[in-house]
């Protein structure tokens, strides 16, 4: 919807927000391995710069949900192709979040390897379906997940970033999940903050839909640093080998990406139309691409029904192809650029992007946390649902959600009216993500609790346009 300065003015003004005291953050990192921080836009392990450089790492695939990082025999098994890769990150997918995971995550930490984590599960996710389905999966059930999650890996220091989704927006016509996966960003960071853990990175990975993508680029960046990303990833699968820098239209995306307020990498990457040769290492870790991009992961570990895979499995054993023979090479004969690799130190958040008819968001708000979350963030999520048969899947709802309400009912998601204006460093600032959590009003009504806002009030009154 679409609301004028007169109203989103006083919804501002009536909408209270919890106060987190600015206490020392909490030393819980375990490992060997140095914490990687956020600087301008790109990441840095203590004062040298950080690129990321691995592989996707889901055995199963989506339709086999398992955790592969407490699956001990087979983890084990697995890192020592990664020490032969060469590489210092893993992205997984799925994990479960009632489970322990000091081993694993200690036996990727004594190869050197960084956890890149999806928060989300099959069961917890948001529903992106429509307007209805986006507000009913978006509740306290599912930020209890998401939470619990954050919980049960805070304390690693190899975790390196957190993933809020991965592809929600996946058309030119779904954006209006944008709003949702914003305040999904919000609510994680505001967590982290009032938890005291360390400033955990947070952003999202979207899939290369050319209609928007710089689109959500942009508003996944703009507003206030509590609501912007701390970094971007890119499911990107635009060279198909064999190609060039220029001739993948690489060079464009460098040129239409510089200037962005945080560290950009790919979290896929790794066509198969062609003979993967993997020449676009040597182009992803070179300095024409090193000032916006901080590196990538190939897609992906194991050969999953999709076609894509390093190595096959059978009887438990895996042996690895073509695909990874080549893909060892090209990492070894691509080392980081020296230095800084031409990163940008002081960074400006990005303009939120206008409407249009492959962006159907027409104003900066987003939802409201559900109030029911607001007791998370002072008591602690307890222990996550995991990932058994027995669990009930967020997306049915949880006690805050009302058929009736299925517009925005929260905060602005920018400081002044849509546009990002403010400087960072791009470090990442939990600190004041708290500040922006939106702990709406609430009345009761047959029985079903409905939260509303001054914005929702003056929409029942016809006062929205």
């Amino acid at each position: 919807m679409k609301i004028t300065a007169v109203v989103a003015s006083l919804a501002a003004i009536a909408i209270a927000t919890p106060t987190v005291n600015n206490v020392e953050k909490r030393q819980t990192s375990s490992g060997a391995l140095p914490t990687v921080t956020v600087k301008g836009n790109a990441f840095f392990a203590g004062d040298e710069r950080f690129y990321v450089r691995g592989v996707a790492y889901q055995p199963g695939g989506a339709a086999d949900a398992a955790d592969p990082l407490i699956n001990i025999p087979n983890l084990t098994r697995d890192v020592a192709n990664f020490k032969k890769l060469g590489i210092n990150t893993i992205r997984v997918y799925t994990v479960d979040n009632s489970a322990s995971h000091d081993e694993g995550m200690k036996l990727l930490a004594d190869a050197g390897i960084y956890l890149a984590l999806d928060a989300n599960t099959p069961e917890f996710s948001l529903n992106r379906q429509d307007n209805q389905t986006l507000y009913q999966s978006y509740n306290e059930n599912y930020l209890q997940s998401i939470f619990a999650t954050i919980d049960a890996f805070a304390k690693y220091s190899n975790l390196l970033l957190i993933i809020n989704g991965n592809e929600v927006i996946n058309e030119r016509n779904n954006t209006i999940a944008a709003p949702y996966i914003k305040a999904l960003q919000r609510d994680m960071k505001a967590y982290i903050s009032a938890r005291e853990y360390r400033n955990i990175p947070v952003g999202y990975a979207a899939a290369d839909v050319a209609e928007n993508v710089d689109q959500q680029l942009a508003y996944f960046d703009c507003g206030p640093d509590g609501v912007r990303g701390d970094f971007f990833a890119l499911n990107d699968y635009s060279w198909c080998d064999p190609n060039t820098f220029t001739g993948a239209g690489w060079d464009k995306k460098v040129e239409r990406y510089t200037g962005y307020g945080v560290p950009i990498f790919m979290a896929e990457f790794g066509c198969i139309t062609n003979r993967r040769d993997w020449n676009e290492v040597a182009a992803l870790y070179s300095t024409n691409m090193t000032s916006v991009y901080s590196g990538g992961l190939a897609y992906e570990y194991t050969t999953e029904a999709n076609g894509y895979g390093l190595v096959s499995t059978t009887n438990g054993k895996v042996a690895p192809n073509a695909d990874f023979t080549r893909l060892e090479a090209a990492y070894k004969k691509t080392p980081n650029p020296s230095g800084d690799g031409g990163y940008s130190a002081t960074t400006t958040a990005s303009e939120c992007p206008p409407a249009s008819d492959d962006w159907e968001v027409t104003d900066d708000l987003i939802p409201a946390m559900p109030a029911l979350a607001q007791k998370f963030m002072e008591d602690g999520a307890g222990k996550g649902p995991g990932l058994g048969d027995d669990v009930t899947p967020s997306q049915y709802g949880g006690e805050s959600y009302s058929a009736g309400m299925v517009e925005m009912d929260g905060s602005a998601a920018s400081s002044n009216g849509g546009s990002g204006s403010g400087t960072t460093s791009g470090s990442a600032t939990s600190s004041s993500a708290a500040d922006n959590v939106v702990i709406p009003p609430f009345m009761m009504m047959l029985t079903i609790p409905v939260f509303v806002t001054v914005g929702g009030v003056l929409a029942g009154m016809g006062l929205v346009l």
